[in-house]
């Protein structure tokens, strides 16, 4: 199964998240991954002990030279960090990639709190960037400040997606693995409706990227004519399978997720 994703995010240099857990889930889904890498973090499963960005002008280029020879299927953003580069980004998307569905990682912080959006980029990311997206993917910090307003139970995560749709997306999966309570419920909110997915919470700290990937495996679906529902298999699978790294929040087991994310025969 093929698919061709770019992804313009950050790297982590500790293998767990950003642009690396990126490439693997796309590769582990069949899809073909491409980046365009707007920052360099140094960082393990204890935090982000430092930040490097890319000149916005050079994730553009980045982005231009895939595009005008590999192409892409669907385009995924994770880590934008400043203003410049989201409206790098935004630029490029809008004159090459417009027809492509887009799906925005919101990323406004790592696992373990450190801030990985400038405050002054969150007006462009919400005024530029969500009106692109096919879906956009906040957990529930996020979608509580995207929102506007506190997150407690289902209803809440139901309404703040509605008013993230009114910033332009089609379609915002709320995220409740921030929550509490045996069982991870996500919301996907869209016009027409709500879907709701449900799953047992894994009694585990090896959680790292589990938003990058689970964002770059609805961008492979998208990519191959899928759903979000085999992104959310992958995603359990992966944090089961994960190889128990560092000694903070662990990285996901992405190549041997695969066979437990397909559905059965």
């Amino acid at each position: 199964m093929s698919g061709r994703v770019l992804i313009a995010a950050g790297s982590d240099s500790g293998g767990g998240a950003g642009i690396q857990a990126d490439i693997k889930t796309v590769t582990a889904l069949g899809g073909y991954a491409a980046t365009a890498v707007t920052a360099l973090t140094a960082q393990n499963t204890t935090g982000v002990h430092g930040v490097y960005d890319v000149p916005a002008e050079f994730v553009a280029r980045q982005m231009r030279v895939v595009l005008d020879d590999i192409g892409a299927d669907a385009v995924k953003t994770g880590m934008l960090h400043r203003r410049e580069t989201i409206e790098a980004v935004v630029g490029v998307l809008r004159g090459r990639a417009a027809a492509l569905p887009l799906v925005v990682d919101p990323v406004m912080y790592a696992k373990g709190g450190a801030a990985l959006l400038d405050d002054e980029a969150r007006a462009p990311l919400i005024e530029l960037m969500l009106p692109l997206a096919r879906v956009v993917t906040p957990n529930l910090p996020e979608a509580s400040r995207l929102a506007g307003m506190e997150i407690g139970g289902e209803d809440d995560m139901r309404r703040a997606g509605e008013r993230i749709l009114d910033l332009g997306p089609r379609a915002a999966l709320v995220k409740g693995g921030h929550g509490e309570g045996p069982e991870v419920v996500d919301l996907l909110v869209e016009r027409g409706g709500v879907r709701r997915f449900c799953g047992p919470r894994i009694a585990t700290r090896h959680t790292h990227g589990t938003g990058c990937t689970l964002a770059s495996a609805i961008a492979a679906g998208l990519a191959q004519g899928l759903d979000a529902a085999r992104a959310r298999r992958y995603v359990a699978a992966a944090i089961a399978a994960a190889p128990g790294l560092g000694a903070g929040h662990g990285p996901l087991g992405h190549g041997r997720a695969l066979a437990a994310a397909e559905p059965a025969a």
